[in-house]
């Protein structure tokens, strides 16, 4: 799709855009090789690995910075603020950047949240306020703020256009594609989040912590650099060239009578998920902590989280295909019923696995907790929310299922620290956790079930339906992918819809889809 060649006089200097032939009569360029077809699905949505590692390390870094600093910062008020407060920020980054990716570009919204991502995780390696450690503090928490919304530009730019340039790759294969470079990034960025802490901590002896936590975050400006040199080359989708309403006042009205129910359940079963997932995996340090004491050193602590991040992997990587096989509606009840029975067992048992005599058996089955999630909603959510809307307002549709997503991470991430035993009971708070996210897991399974069944040419046939529906309240679908400079007037009388007329500002009142 970014890479099929053009015909000169086709050629959009506001968009790069290929052909406004539909694509069932374009063939597609016979000497494009697969890597080529593969590489803009990889460079839009491989960008949320940064959002794996750059959330999960902050977990590690809060570990560091309560040896380093004791009591000075845990009892600031960062401390409650610095693991959360880029979940805020990609809130922002989410409904900001779905917005400009309708209304402006996907390929140059993508390259700003980029530059943002960058320049600010660098500045939150170097976060100093004049010797003052709460000053300090304050000012991490302000860069991570900013952090968040290059983070939230991954999400509506980077996996949208990732779902529409897949629509190249070969029948079958496009859901695994999709989730191999979208939610499969974000779990090894997790992992890559645990695992180089503790190859700094190491490498430092589990000393010179402030070199620990800055190197840490430091390290994730790396990825996101890389990918911003890959990025230049891409160009806009060629779903999002024909489709879009960029250049023309988007008919909301229709739009949420039309979607607004689906989103509303791809949104709420986005937050659950993310409500246990996100809060899991920045307190998995502690869990571990709290199984080996406080005398525990860093490189333990970081080696056992690196541990149980691995376990999304097999998750992820072997539910892939399971969502081309039986789609991504099925796998993700397949999956949240599966860890909600996983989830139920731990907090039966809790008692014998937080004895550090076992931990080895807790990190097992707690990783097959978190596996379980990735098989279902971790590798599924975002694919049905990239699916299940049409190409003109897809980014904005699901900046705000993503965006509901991390207000769960954002909110779990307090509201685990009170889902506590009235007795204070330690063992009791950590089964009560497990118990909350395994009755969630079945409740957002039943969500599901409400969604609508997504194949291989979802998209595609997305548009077609959303289309007919515009023109069945008279809304002039000539409109869809106008090129700047272009009007109504300006386009074959011939193109004008059966039953619309131009120009029509519809004043029926449209029916419910």
């Amino acid at each position: 799709m970014f890479w099929r060649k053009k015909k000169e006089e086709d050629q959009d200097q506001d968009q790069g855009v290929v052909s406004d032939t539909p694509p069932e009569i374009v063939p597609l360029d016979g000497q494009k090789t697969f890597f080529q077809t593969l590489l803009p699905v990889l460079a839009c949505g491989a960008g949320l690995f940064s959002d794996g590692y750059i959330n999960n390390v902050i977990g590690s870094v809060n570990t560091v910075l309560e040896k380093e600093y004791d009591t000075v910062y845990t009892d600031s008020s960062a401390a409650s603020v610095v693991p959360a407060i880029a979940f805020a920020g990609t809130v922002v980054g989410q409904l900001f950047f779905g917005y400009l990716s309708d209304k402006w570009s996907r390929k140059n919204s993508l390259l700003i949240s980029t530059i943002v991502l960058i320049v600010f995780t660098a500045l939150a390696a170097g976060s100093y306020y004049r010797g003052d450690a709460v000053g300090m503090f304050n000012i991490l928490a302000a860069w991570r703020f900013f952090v968040g919304i290059g983070i939230g530009g991954e999400y509506p730019a980077g996996s949208v256009g990732c779902a529409e340039s897949s629509g190249e790759l070969k029948a079958g294969t496009r859901n695994t594609w999709f989730i191999l470079f979208t939610n499969s990034m974000i779990d090894w960025g997790f992992v890559l989040g645990a695992f180089v802490p503790y190859v700094v901590a190491a490498a430092a002896h589990n000393e010179h912590y402030s070199t620990i936590w800055r190197t840490s975050l430091g390290i994730g400006v790396a990825f996101p650099l890389v990918l911003f040199v890959l990025r230049l080359r891409l160009k806009e989708p060629e779903e999002f060239s024909r489709n879009s309403m960029k250049h023309v006042k988007i008919p909301y009205a229709y739009v949420l009578r039309y979607y607004g129910f689906r989103l509303f359940i791809v949104s709420l079963i986005w937050f659950i998920y993310d409500f246990s997932a996100y809060s899991f995996g920045i307190y998995s340090n502690t869990i571990v902590a709290n199984i080996y004491g406080t005398s525990s050193v860093l490189t333990t602590v970081f080696g056992w989280s690196t541990v149980i991040n691995l376990f999304n992997i097999p998750g992820t990587m072997l539910g892939a295909p399971i969502s081309d096989r039986i789609g991504p509606r099925y796998t993700l009840i397949l999956g949240q019923v599966l860890q909600a029975v996983v989830g139920f067992i731990m907090a039966g048992t809790y008692t014998k696995l937080s004895h550090p005599s076992v931990v080895g058996a807790f990190a097992v089955v707690y990783g097959i907790f978190l596996s379980l999630g990735e098989l279902g909603p971790g590798n599924n959510i975002g694919l049905l929310a990239a699916k299940t809307c049409a190409t003109g307002v897809r980014g904005q549709y699901y900046g705000i299922a993503a965006a509901f997503g991390k207000i769960g991470a954002f909110v779990g991430t307090y509201v685990f620290k009170k889902i506590q035993s009235p007795d204070g009971d330690p063992i009791k708070s950590a089964q009560y956790k497990f118990y909350v996210s395994s009755s969630l897991c079945i409740f957002a399974a039943g969500l599901a079930l409400l969604l609508p069944h997504i194949d291989q040419d979802t998209i595609t046939k997305e548009d077609a339906n959303f289309k007919a529906y515009l023109e069945s309240n008279g809304w002039d679908t000539r409109q869809l992918g106008l090129k700047k400079g272009e009007s109504i007037e300006s386009l074959p009388e011939e193109s004008l819809p059966a039953g619309s007329k131009e120009n029509v500002v519809p004043t029926d009142k449209p029916e419910s889809s």
